[in-house]
Parts: structure tokens; C-alpha cells; sequence
């Protein structure tokens, strides 16, 4: 049987402009994607007459962790503007939907705060920043 895997070449990265509708617009230059890192707790419920004395564990609360991208830096690009007018947003305003959109049209969707924008300016290497997000609420994969 053949794999249907494929290589990540044309994942965008898009944010949200709030609007309604909203409007997504691309990050350009972005060189590697990290989609969001789901977990999950779990909750020690052990009690004096746990089976055998073994530990019980109940599902405890989602977490959609991070998401993050690497980009080449461009200083007088929209993409650094977007940045760092981004990392002055305070409360709900610094709460914007995302999407990572991949090669087959599938899609993650997700609300996340901007938490890490670290520009690098190396001497014999290009420019480039790495961008971190931490999601907030569910994010959705959309399956085409």
C-alpha cells in the first residue's frame, strides 16, 4: 500500500482581522509551521479503597497549547509592523482567531494571543524571527 503522506511546502499562516465577516490575511516569507500542541490533564481521584491500591486518574481540563512559525525577517515588512502593534494589545483585544491552512485545503482554526516575537539578525546568515502563540479555547481541524 502506498502512504498518502506529503510534504508541508504551501502551509499557510493566517490571522483574522475581526470583522464580519472576518477577513484572513496571510503572513508571507513563513519557513516552518508547529500546529497547535493539544493536551490534556488528568486528576489523581485515588481514594482509601482504590482497587488493589492502584492510583485512578479522571480526565481533567484541554489545553490547546502553542502554535508557532518561523518567518524570514523583514524589518520594513507589514508582517514586523503586524507584530509589534500585536504585543501592544491588552484584555480581549489580544485575542485574535487563526488558521493554519495545508496543502490538501484542510484547516486549523483557533482564537490565540501573539506571546513571543523574536527577531534574529545573524552576520553570516538571513534575518529571521521566530512568532510563538498561546491558544485560547478549542481549536478545530477542518478536514476536506
Amino acid at each position: 500500500m502506498s502512504t498518502d503522506a506529503v510534504i508541508g511546502w504551501s502551509t499557510l499562516f493566517q490571522s483574522g482581522n475581526g470583522a464580519t465577516p472576518e477577513v484572513f490575511a496571510t503572513f508571507a516569507e513563513v519557513t516552518g509551521i508547529t500546529p497547535p500542541s493539544l493536551s490534556r490533564d488528568t486528576v489523581d481521584a485515588t481514594h482509601e479503597l482504590s482497587p488493589e491500591a492502584w492510583r485512578e486518574f479522571i480526565a481533567g481540563l484541554k489545553d490547546g497549547g502553542e502554535v508557532s512559525f518561523d518567518m524570514n525577517f523583514v524589518p520594513d515588512s507589514a508582517e514586523a509592523a503586524s507584530m509589534m502593534a500585536e504585543l501592544d494589545l491588552q484584555g480581549r483585544s489580544a485575542v485574535k482567531n487563526r488558521k493554519i491552512v495545508f496543502p490538501d485545503g484542510s484547516y486549523f482554526t483557533f482564537a490565540a494571543i501573539l506571546t513571543g516575537y523574536e527577531p534574529d539578525a545573524p552576520l553570516d546568515d538571513k534575518m529571521a524571527a521566530s512568532v510563538t502563540f498561546k491558544v485560547t479555547g478549542k481549536p478545530t481541524l477542518v478536514q476536506v
